[in-house]
Protein backbone atom coordinates (compact mmCIF):
# COMPACT_ATOMS: atom_id res chain seq x y z
CA UNK A 1 0.00 0.00 0.00
CA UNK A 2 1.48 3.33 -1.08
CA UNK A 3 2.01 5.97 1.60
CA UNK A 4 -0.27 9.01 1.62
CA UNK A 5 2.48 11.29 0.32
CA UNK A 6 3.43 8.91 -2.48
CA UNK A 7 -0.21 8.41 -3.45
CA UNK A 8 -0.90 12.17 -3.53
CA UNK A 9 2.23 12.88 -5.58
CA UNK A 10 1.44 10.01 -7.93
CA UNK A 11 -2.09 11.30 -8.58
CA UNK A 12 -0.85 14.82 -9.29
CA UNK A 13 1.94 13.43 -11.50
CA UNK A 14 -0.54 11.38 -13.54
CA UNK A 15 -2.77 14.41 -14.11
CA UNK A 16 0.21 16.57 -15.03
CA UNK A 17 1.46 14.02 -17.56
CA UNK A 18 -2.02 13.59 -19.02
CA UNK A 19 -2.24 17.35 -19.54
CA UNK A 20 1.07 17.27 -21.42
CA UNK A 21 -0.26 14.45 -23.59
CA UNK A 22 -3.31 16.56 -24.45
CA UNK A 23 -1.02 19.31 -25.76
CA UNK A 24 0.89 16.68 -27.71
CA UNK A 25 -2.37 15.41 -29.20
CA UNK A 26 -3.11 18.92 -30.47
CA UNK A 27 0.41 19.12 -31.89
CA UNK A 28 0.01 15.76 -33.64
CA UNK A 29 -3.20 16.94 -35.27
CA UNK A 30 -1.59 20.22 -36.37
CA UNK A 31 1.38 18.35 -37.82
CA UNK A 32 -0.88 15.87 -39.65
CA UNK A 33 -2.86 18.77 -41.14
CA UNK A 34 0.35 20.54 -42.17
CA UNK A 35 1.52 17.48 -44.09
CA UNK A 36 -1.83 16.49 -45.66
CA UNK A 37 -3.26 19.63 -47.18
CA UNK A 38 -2.86 22.81 -45.13
CA UNK A 39 -2.62 25.81 -47.50
CA UNK A 40 1.02 26.50 -48.35
CA UNK A 41 0.72 30.18 -47.48
CA UNK A 42 -0.25 29.22 -43.96
CA UNK A 43 2.77 26.99 -43.33
CA UNK A 44 4.97 29.63 -41.72
CA UNK A 45 2.35 30.77 -39.22
CA UNK A 46 1.46 27.15 -38.49
CA UNK A 47 5.12 26.46 -37.78
CA UNK A 48 5.13 29.30 -35.25
CA UNK A 49 1.99 27.93 -33.58
CA UNK A 50 3.56 24.48 -33.40
CA UNK A 51 6.63 26.08 -31.87
CA UNK A 52 4.56 27.83 -29.21
CA UNK A 53 2.69 24.70 -28.15
CA UNK A 54 5.84 22.57 -28.28
CA UNK A 55 7.59 25.09 -26.08
CA UNK A 56 4.72 24.84 -23.61
CA UNK A 57 5.09 21.05 -23.42
CA UNK A 58 8.86 21.42 -23.16
CA UNK A 59 8.56 23.84 -20.24
CA UNK A 60 6.11 21.52 -18.49
CA UNK A 61 8.44 18.55 -18.98
CA UNK A 62 11.36 20.45 -17.42
CA UNK A 63 9.50 22.47 -14.80
CA UNK A 64 10.30 22.62 -11.09
CA UNK A 65 6.93 20.95 -10.51
CA UNK A 66 7.94 18.00 -12.70
CA UNK A 67 11.29 17.82 -10.94
CA UNK A 68 9.54 17.61 -7.56
CA UNK A 69 7.23 14.83 -8.77
CA UNK A 70 10.14 12.84 -10.16
CA UNK A 71 12.31 13.32 -7.07
CA UNK A 72 9.56 11.95 -4.83
CA UNK A 73 8.53 9.08 -7.09
CA UNK A 74 12.08 8.10 -8.08
CA UNK A 75 13.11 7.65 -4.46
CA UNK A 76 13.72 3.88 -4.04
CA UNK A 77 11.20 3.47 -1.22
CA UNK A 78 8.45 5.30 -3.13
CA UNK A 79 9.34 3.73 -6.49
CA UNK A 80 8.94 0.27 -5.00
CA UNK A 81 5.34 1.13 -4.08
CA UNK A 82 4.38 1.93 -7.68
CA UNK A 83 2.70 -0.39 -10.17
CA UNK A 84 4.79 -1.58 -13.18
CA UNK A 85 2.94 0.94 -15.39
CA UNK A 86 3.67 3.83 -13.03
CA UNK A 87 7.29 2.72 -12.65
CA UNK A 88 7.75 2.65 -16.42
CA UNK A 89 6.03 6.03 -16.74
CA UNK A 90 8.39 7.56 -14.19
CA UNK A 91 11.31 5.93 -16.01
CA UNK A 92 10.34 7.40 -19.38
CA UNK A 93 9.44 10.85 -18.03
CA UNK A 94 12.66 10.97 -16.01
CA UNK A 95 14.70 10.10 -19.08
CA UNK A 96 13.02 12.87 -21.07
CA UNK A 97 13.40 15.31 -18.16
CA UNK A 98 17.11 14.62 -17.79
CA UNK A 99 17.57 15.03 -21.55
CA UNK A 100 15.43 18.14 -21.99
CA UNK A 101 16.55 19.95 -18.85
CA UNK A 102 19.97 20.37 -20.41
CA UNK A 103 18.60 22.33 -23.39
CA UNK A 104 17.76 26.05 -22.91
CA UNK A 105 14.01 26.46 -23.41
CA UNK A 106 14.51 29.28 -25.92
CA UNK A 107 16.83 27.13 -28.04
CA UNK A 108 14.31 24.31 -28.02
CA UNK A 109 11.53 26.59 -29.27
CA UNK A 110 13.82 27.96 -31.95
CA UNK A 111 14.59 24.41 -33.01
CA UNK A 112 10.93 23.40 -33.26
CA UNK A 113 10.17 26.42 -35.43
CA UNK A 114 13.25 25.69 -37.54
CA UNK A 115 12.33 22.07 -38.31
CA UNK A 116 8.73 23.01 -39.11
CA UNK A 117 9.96 25.53 -41.67
CA UNK A 118 12.66 23.14 -42.83
CA UNK A 119 10.10 20.44 -43.62
CA UNK A 120 8.06 22.82 -45.75
CA UNK A 121 11.15 24.08 -47.60
CA UNK A 122 12.29 20.48 -48.14
CA UNK A 123 8.94 19.61 -49.72
CA UNK A 124 9.27 22.49 -52.19
CA UNK A 125 12.97 21.82 -52.84
CA UNK A 126 12.23 18.17 -53.55
CA UNK A 127 9.56 19.08 -56.08
CA UNK A 128 12.12 21.11 -58.05
CA UNK A 129 15.24 19.10 -57.23
CA UNK A 130 16.87 22.23 -55.80
CA UNK A 131 19.18 21.16 -52.97
CA UNK A 132 20.64 24.65 -52.62
CA UNK A 133 17.22 25.94 -51.59
CA UNK A 134 17.13 23.42 -48.74
CA UNK A 135 20.83 23.44 -47.81
CA UNK A 136 20.86 26.44 -45.38
CA UNK A 137 17.97 24.96 -43.41
CA UNK A 138 19.61 21.55 -43.23
CA UNK A 139 22.88 23.14 -42.11
CA UNK A 140 21.05 24.80 -39.23
CA UNK A 141 19.25 21.58 -38.30
CA UNK A 142 22.52 19.61 -38.28
CA UNK A 143 24.30 22.32 -36.28
CA UNK A 144 21.57 22.38 -33.65
CA UNK A 145 21.59 18.59 -33.34
CA UNK A 146 25.34 18.69 -32.75
CA UNK A 147 24.76 21.48 -30.22
CA UNK A 148 22.14 19.39 -28.41
CA UNK A 149 24.46 16.36 -28.28
CA UNK A 150 26.91 18.70 -26.58
CA UNK A 151 24.31 19.45 -23.91
CA UNK A 152 23.37 15.79 -23.49
CA UNK A 153 26.87 14.36 -23.60
CA UNK A 154 28.12 11.12 -25.11
CA UNK A 155 30.51 8.32 -24.25
CA UNK A 156 32.09 6.79 -27.36
CA UNK A 157 30.40 8.44 -30.34
CA UNK A 158 28.24 11.55 -30.67
CA UNK A 159 25.85 9.61 -32.88
CA UNK A 160 25.17 7.11 -30.06
CA UNK A 161 23.26 9.82 -28.20
CA UNK A 162 20.89 10.30 -31.13
CA UNK A 163 20.53 6.56 -31.75
CA UNK A 164 19.38 6.13 -28.16
CA UNK A 165 16.42 8.43 -28.79
CA UNK A 166 14.96 5.95 -31.29
CA UNK A 167 16.48 2.60 -30.30
CA UNK A 168 17.51 2.59 -26.63
CA UNK A 169 20.68 0.63 -26.02
CA UNK A 170 21.89 0.42 -29.63
CA UNK A 171 25.33 1.88 -30.37
CA UNK A 172 27.48 2.68 -33.40
CA UNK A 173 29.80 -0.15 -32.41
CA UNK A 174 26.91 -2.65 -32.53
CA UNK A 175 25.48 -1.27 -35.76
CA UNK A 176 28.82 -1.29 -37.54
CA UNK A 177 29.12 -4.99 -36.76
CA UNK A 178 25.51 -5.91 -37.54
CA UNK A 179 25.32 -3.83 -40.72
CA UNK A 180 28.75 -4.94 -41.89
CA UNK A 181 27.81 -8.62 -41.78
CA UNK A 182 24.34 -7.99 -43.25
CA UNK A 183 25.80 -5.94 -46.08
CA UNK A 184 28.19 -8.74 -47.03
CA UNK A 185 25.41 -11.33 -47.10
CA UNK A 186 23.13 -8.98 -49.03
CA UNK A 187 25.76 -8.34 -51.70
CA UNK A 188 26.44 -12.09 -52.05
CA UNK A 189 22.76 -12.87 -52.54
CA UNK A 190 22.35 -9.93 -54.93
CA UNK A 191 25.28 -11.15 -57.03
CA UNK A 192 23.78 -14.64 -57.15
CA UNK A 193 20.45 -13.25 -58.29
CA UNK A 194 22.08 -11.16 -61.00
CA UNK A 195 24.13 -14.19 -62.12
CA UNK A 196 20.98 -16.32 -62.36
CA UNK A 197 19.94 -14.31 -65.40
CA UNK A 198 16.32 -14.73 -64.41
CA UNK A 199 14.09 -11.65 -64.36
CA UNK A 200 10.37 -11.15 -63.84
CA UNK A 201 8.20 -9.34 -66.37
CA UNK A 202 7.38 -6.02 -64.73
CA UNK A 203 5.68 -4.50 -67.78
CA UNK A 204 2.35 -5.01 -66.03
CA UNK A 205 3.21 -2.09 -63.77
CA UNK A 206 3.84 0.30 -66.65
CA UNK A 207 1.01 2.55 -67.70
CA UNK A 208 -1.75 4.59 -66.10
CA UNK A 209 -3.47 3.49 -62.88
CA UNK A 210 -6.52 5.49 -61.90
CA UNK A 211 -5.88 7.19 -58.56
CA UNK A 212 -9.40 6.61 -57.27
CA UNK A 213 -9.10 2.90 -57.99
CA UNK A 214 -5.70 2.88 -56.29
CA UNK A 215 -7.34 4.44 -53.27
CA UNK A 216 -10.04 1.75 -53.32
CA UNK A 217 -7.35 -0.94 -53.42
CA UNK A 218 -5.39 0.68 -50.57
CA UNK A 219 -8.50 0.90 -48.41
CA UNK A 220 -9.24 -2.75 -49.13
CA UNK A 221 -5.70 -3.83 -48.21
CA UNK A 222 -5.90 -1.93 -44.91
CA UNK A 223 -9.21 -3.60 -44.15
CA UNK A 224 -7.81 -7.04 -45.01
CA UNK A 225 -4.82 -6.76 -42.69
CA UNK A 226 -7.11 -5.76 -39.82
CA UNK A 227 -6.87 -1.95 -39.67
CA UNK A 228 -9.73 -0.44 -37.66
CA UNK A 229 -11.26 2.38 -39.71
CA UNK A 230 -13.41 3.29 -36.73
CA UNK A 231 -10.17 4.47 -35.13
CA UNK A 232 -8.35 5.83 -38.17
CA UNK A 233 -8.40 7.06 -41.75
CA UNK A 234 -6.34 7.15 -44.96
CA UNK A 235 -5.08 10.41 -46.48
CA UNK A 236 -2.53 11.59 -49.05
CA UNK A 237 0.80 13.29 -48.46
CA UNK A 238 4.13 13.92 -50.19
CA UNK A 239 5.91 11.30 -48.08
CA UNK A 240 3.83 8.48 -46.50
CA UNK A 241 3.67 8.32 -42.71
CA UNK A 242 1.48 7.08 -39.87
CA UNK A 243 0.59 9.22 -36.89
CA UNK A 244 -1.37 8.60 -33.71
CA UNK A 245 -3.48 11.50 -32.54
CA UNK A 246 -4.58 9.34 -29.61
CA UNK A 247 -5.14 5.66 -28.86
CA UNK A 248 -8.38 5.63 -30.85
CA UNK A 249 -7.29 7.93 -33.68
CA UNK A 250 -4.44 6.33 -35.60
CA UNK A 251 -4.06 7.75 -39.09
CA UNK A 252 -2.35 6.41 -42.20
CA UNK A 253 -1.13 8.42 -45.18
CA UNK A 254 0.14 7.33 -48.59
CA UNK A 255 1.02 8.86 -51.93
CA UNK A 256 -0.88 8.00 -55.09
CA UNK A 257 0.92 8.39 -58.42
CA UNK A 258 -0.92 7.61 -61.69
CA UNK A 259 2.10 5.76 -63.10
CA UNK A 260 3.09 3.84 -59.98
CA UNK A 261 0.68 1.30 -58.52
CA UNK A 262 3.25 -0.49 -56.37
CA UNK A 263 4.35 2.69 -54.59
CA UNK A 264 1.04 3.55 -52.95
CA UNK A 265 0.00 -0.08 -52.51
CA UNK A 266 2.99 -1.16 -50.45
CA UNK A 267 3.41 2.19 -48.71
CA UNK A 268 -0.16 1.80 -47.49
CA UNK A 269 0.43 -1.72 -46.21
CA UNK A 270 3.67 -0.53 -44.58
CA UNK A 271 2.01 2.36 -42.77
CA UNK A 272 -0.88 0.07 -41.95
CA UNK A 273 1.56 -2.18 -40.09
CA UNK A 274 2.60 0.80 -37.99
CA UNK A 275 -1.05 1.60 -37.32
CA UNK A 276 -1.89 -1.96 -36.25
CA UNK A 277 0.84 -1.69 -33.63
CA UNK A 278 -0.65 1.52 -32.25
CA UNK A 279 -4.19 0.15 -32.39
CA UNK A 280 -3.09 -2.97 -30.48
CA UNK A 281 -1.62 -1.22 -27.46
CA UNK A 282 -3.35 -1.99 -24.18
CA UNK A 283 -5.95 0.61 -23.23
CA UNK A 284 -4.53 0.44 -19.70
CA UNK A 285 -1.67 2.60 -20.99
CA UNK A 286 -3.91 5.46 -22.17
CA UNK A 287 -2.92 8.72 -20.51
CA UNK A 288 0.71 7.66 -20.13
CA UNK A 289 3.76 8.11 -22.40
CA UNK A 290 3.81 4.32 -22.63
CA UNK A 291 0.87 4.32 -25.04
CA UNK A 292 3.11 4.11 -28.11
CA UNK A 293 5.68 1.77 -29.63
CA UNK A 294 8.66 0.49 -27.64
CA UNK A 295 11.11 1.94 -30.15
CA UNK A 296 11.37 2.91 -33.79
CA UNK A 297 13.05 -0.40 -34.58
CA UNK A 298 10.24 -2.42 -33.00
CA UNK A 299 7.74 -0.16 -34.78
CA UNK A 300 9.47 -0.75 -38.11
CA UNK A 301 9.46 -4.48 -37.46
CA UNK A 302 5.68 -4.37 -37.58
CA UNK A 303 5.42 -2.26 -40.73
CA UNK A 304 8.04 -4.33 -42.53
CA UNK A 305 6.43 -7.57 -41.30
CA UNK A 306 3.14 -6.61 -42.93
CA UNK A 307 4.65 -4.99 -46.01
CA UNK A 308 7.13 -7.74 -46.87
CA UNK A 309 6.69 -10.97 -44.94
CA UNK A 310 2.92 -10.85 -45.38
CA UNK A 311 2.30 -8.32 -48.18
CA UNK A 312 4.84 -9.67 -50.67
CA UNK A 313 4.14 -13.33 -50.00
CA UNK A 314 2.46 -15.51 -52.59
CA UNK A 315 -0.05 -16.64 -49.96
CA UNK A 316 -1.30 -13.09 -49.37
CA UNK A 317 -1.96 -12.56 -53.05
CA UNK A 318 -3.70 -15.90 -53.43
CA UNK A 319 -6.40 -14.25 -51.33
CA UNK A 320 -6.12 -10.74 -52.81
CA UNK A 321 -4.92 -10.80 -56.43
CA UNK A 322 -8.52 -10.95 -57.58
CA UNK A 323 -9.01 -7.38 -56.34
CA UNK A 324 -6.07 -6.11 -58.40
CA UNK A 325 -7.44 -7.84 -61.49
CA UNK A 326 -10.92 -6.47 -60.89
CA UNK A 327 -9.78 -2.87 -60.45
CA UNK A 328 -7.14 -2.90 -63.20
CA UNK A 329 -8.26 -5.52 -65.76
CA UNK A 330 -6.33 -4.02 -68.67
CA UNK A 331 -3.00 -4.31 -66.85
CA UNK A 332 -3.55 -7.55 -64.92
CA UNK A 333 -6.42 -9.40 -66.60
CA UNK A 334 -4.05 -11.80 -68.39
CA UNK A 335 -1.39 -11.89 -65.66
CA UNK A 336 -1.03 -15.07 -63.61
CA UNK A 337 -0.60 -15.09 -59.84
CA UNK A 338 2.94 -16.45 -60.17
CA UNK A 339 3.87 -13.69 -62.61
CA UNK A 340 2.45 -11.03 -60.29
CA UNK A 341 4.18 -12.51 -57.24
CA UNK A 342 7.53 -12.63 -59.04
CA UNK A 343 7.08 -9.05 -60.28
CA UNK A 344 6.38 -7.56 -56.83
CA UNK A 345 9.52 -9.32 -55.60
CA UNK A 346 11.72 -8.12 -58.43
CA UNK A 347 15.25 -7.55 -57.18
CA UNK A 348 16.85 -4.62 -58.94
CA UNK A 349 18.92 -1.79 -57.47
CA UNK A 350 16.83 1.38 -57.50
CA UNK A 351 17.23 5.05 -56.67
CA UNK A 352 14.28 5.53 -54.31
CA UNK A 353 14.42 3.96 -50.85
CA UNK A 354 10.68 3.58 -50.30
CA UNK A 355 10.40 1.84 -53.70
CA UNK A 356 13.42 -0.41 -53.14
CA UNK A 357 13.03 -4.16 -53.25
CA UNK A 358 13.15 -6.15 -50.05
CA UNK A 359 16.73 -7.34 -50.57
CA UNK A 360 18.51 -4.10 -51.51
CA UNK A 361 16.49 -1.91 -49.14
CA UNK A 362 19.02 -2.29 -46.33
CA UNK A 363 21.78 -0.92 -48.56
CA UNK A 364 19.81 2.34 -48.77
CA UNK A 365 19.72 2.48 -44.99
CA UNK A 366 23.43 1.79 -44.65
CA UNK A 367 24.17 4.65 -47.05
CA UNK A 368 22.15 7.09 -44.94
CA UNK A 369 23.64 5.70 -41.73
CA UNK A 370 27.16 6.37 -42.96
CA UNK A 371 26.30 9.94 -44.00
CA UNK A 372 24.50 10.67 -40.72
CA UNK A 373 27.41 9.48 -38.66
CA UNK A 374 29.65 11.77 -40.67
CA UNK A 375 27.38 14.79 -40.30
CA UNK A 376 26.96 14.48 -36.53
CA UNK A 377 30.67 13.86 -35.99
CA UNK A 378 31.53 16.85 -38.22
CA UNK A 379 33.30 14.61 -40.71
CA UNK A 380 30.84 15.40 -43.52
CA UNK A 381 29.64 18.83 -44.65
CA UNK A 382 26.03 19.43 -45.69
CA UNK A 383 27.23 21.12 -48.89
CA UNK A 384 28.98 17.88 -49.89
CA UNK A 385 25.96 15.62 -49.37
CA UNK A 386 24.69 15.53 -52.99
CA UNK A 387 28.05 14.36 -54.34
CA UNK A 388 28.68 11.95 -51.47
CA UNK A 389 25.21 10.55 -52.00
CA UNK A 390 25.96 9.87 -55.65
CA UNK A 391 29.29 8.26 -54.78
CA UNK A 392 27.78 5.93 -52.18
CA UNK A 393 24.85 5.01 -54.44
CA UNK A 394 27.37 3.91 -57.05
CA UNK A 395 29.42 2.02 -54.45
CA UNK A 396 26.49 0.33 -52.68
CA UNK A 397 23.99 -0.17 -55.49
CA UNK A 398 25.84 0.47 -58.72
CA UNK A 399 23.55 3.29 -59.85
CA UNK A 400 23.74 7.09 -59.75
CA UNK A 401 20.78 9.53 -59.39
CA UNK A 402 20.51 12.13 -62.13
CA UNK A 403 18.79 14.68 -59.89
CA UNK A 404 18.86 15.52 -56.20
CA UNK A 405 15.09 14.93 -56.05
CA UNK A 406 15.76 11.22 -56.58
CA UNK A 407 18.95 11.44 -54.54
CA UNK A 408 19.71 13.36 -51.37
CA UNK A 409 16.31 15.13 -51.26
CA UNK A 410 14.12 12.03 -51.46
CA UNK A 411 13.56 11.57 -47.70
CA UNK A 412 11.95 14.02 -45.30
CA UNK A 413 13.71 12.71 -42.16
CA UNK A 414 16.66 15.10 -42.11
CA UNK A 415 14.40 18.11 -42.66
CA UNK A 416 12.66 17.20 -39.41
CA UNK A 417 15.90 16.60 -37.53
CA UNK A 418 15.40 12.85 -37.27
CA UNK A 419 19.07 11.93 -37.09
CA UNK A 420 19.53 8.45 -35.66
CA UNK A 421 16.19 7.29 -37.06
CA UNK A 422 17.23 5.62 -40.32
CA UNK A 423 18.99 2.60 -38.71
CA UNK A 424 15.61 1.71 -37.21
CA UNK A 425 14.42 0.60 -40.65
CA UNK A 426 17.08 -2.08 -40.99
CA UNK A 427 16.74 -3.02 -37.33
CA UNK A 428 13.05 -3.40 -38.07
CA UNK A 429 13.80 -5.85 -40.88
CA UNK A 430 16.04 -7.84 -38.56
CA UNK A 431 13.47 -7.89 -35.75
CA UNK A 432 10.65 -8.78 -38.18
CA UNK A 433 12.49 -11.86 -39.44
CA UNK A 434 13.33 -12.87 -35.88
CA UNK A 435 9.67 -12.49 -34.85
CA UNK A 436 8.61 -14.47 -37.94
CA UNK A 437 10.83 -17.33 -36.83
CA UNK A 438 9.22 -17.32 -33.37
CA UNK A 439 5.73 -17.12 -34.90
CA UNK A 440 6.45 -20.10 -37.16
CA UNK A 441 7.43 -22.19 -34.13
CA UNK A 442 4.25 -21.34 -32.20
CA UNK A 443 1.83 -21.13 -35.15
CA UNK A 444 3.26 -23.45 -37.81
CA UNK A 445 0.33 -22.90 -40.20
CA UNK A 446 0.39 -19.09 -40.06
CA UNK A 447 1.08 -18.75 -43.79
CA UNK A 448 -1.81 -21.10 -44.51
CA UNK A 449 -3.99 -18.62 -42.60
CA UNK A 450 -2.63 -15.87 -44.84
CA UNK A 451 -3.51 -17.97 -47.89
CA UNK A 452 -7.11 -18.12 -46.69
CA UNK A 453 -7.20 -14.37 -46.06
CA UNK A 454 -7.50 -14.94 -42.32
CA UNK A 455 -4.99 -12.61 -40.66
CA UNK A 456 -6.79 -12.14 -37.35
CA UNK A 457 -4.84 -14.95 -35.66
CA UNK A 458 -1.50 -13.48 -36.71
CA UNK A 459 -2.59 -10.02 -35.59
CA UNK A 460 -3.68 -11.45 -32.24
CA UNK A 461 -0.30 -13.17 -31.78
CA UNK A 462 1.54 -9.92 -32.50
CA UNK A 463 -0.77 -8.01 -30.14
CA UNK A 464 -0.21 -10.45 -27.31
CA UNK A 465 3.54 -10.72 -27.81
CA UNK A 466 4.42 -7.16 -28.82
CA UNK A 467 1.69 -4.57 -29.37
CA UNK A 468 -0.11 -4.60 -26.04
CA UNK A 469 3.05 -3.76 -24.09
CA UNK A 470 3.47 -0.39 -25.77
CA UNK A 471 6.51 1.22 -24.24
CA UNK A 472 6.14 -0.68 -20.99
CA UNK A 473 9.04 -2.91 -22.03
CA UNK A 474 12.40 -1.96 -23.52
CA UNK A 475 13.06 -3.15 -27.12
CA UNK A 476 15.81 -5.58 -26.10
CA UNK A 477 13.46 -7.09 -23.50
CA UNK A 478 10.70 -7.55 -26.09
CA UNK A 479 13.05 -9.30 -28.52
CA UNK A 480 14.40 -11.55 -25.76
CA UNK A 481 10.93 -12.31 -24.42
CA UNK A 482 9.40 -13.09 -27.83
CA UNK A 483 12.30 -14.95 -29.44
CA UNK A 484 14.37 -16.23 -26.51
CA UNK A 485 17.54 -14.49 -27.65
CA UNK A 486 19.00 -11.02 -28.32
CA UNK A 487 18.89 -9.33 -31.73
CA UNK A 488 20.21 -11.71 -34.36
CA UNK A 489 20.46 -10.86 -38.08
CA UNK A 490 20.87 -14.51 -39.14
CA UNK A 491 17.10 -14.94 -39.33
CA UNK A 492 16.81 -12.11 -41.86
CA UNK A 493 19.56 -13.63 -43.98
CA UNK A 494 17.87 -17.06 -43.82
CA UNK A 495 14.48 -15.59 -44.67
CA UNK A 496 15.85 -13.69 -47.70
CA UNK A 497 17.64 -16.79 -49.01
CA UNK A 498 14.57 -18.94 -48.42
CA UNK A 499 12.40 -16.46 -50.30
CA UNK A 500 14.55 -15.44 -53.25
CA UNK A 501 16.36 -18.71 -54.05
CA UNK A 502 13.31 -20.46 -55.54
CA UNK A 503 12.13 -17.29 -57.27
CA UNK A 504 15.44 -16.95 -59.08
CA UNK A 505 16.10 -20.66 -59.53
CA UNK A 506 19.13 -20.76 -57.26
Amino acid sequence: MATARTQKTLQEFREYVRKMLHYQEALALMYWDLRTGAPRKGHELRAEAIGTLSSKVFRMSTSHQMEEYLNVLSDPSAFAELTPVDQATVREVRKEFDRSKKIPAKRYQEYVVLVSKSESVWEEAKSTGNFEQFRPYLEQVVAMNIEFVGYWGYKDNKYDTLLDMYEPGITVKQLDEIFGALRNETVRLLQAIVSSGKKPNVNMFEGHFDVQKQRELSLLMLENIGYDFGAGRLDETAHPFQTSINRFDTRVTTRFLPNNLRGALFATIHEGGHALYEQGISTNLIGTPLCTGASMGIHESQSRFYENIIGRSREFWEANFQHVQRLFPEAFGDVTLDEFHFAINNVQPSLIRILADELTYNLHIMLRYELEKGLINSQVKVADLPELWREKMKEYLGIIPETDAEGVLQDMHWSGGLFGYFPSYSLGNIYAAQFRNALAKEVPDFMEQVRKGELSGICEWLQNKIHRHGKLLQPADIVQQVTGEPINAKYLVSYLKEKFSPLYGM
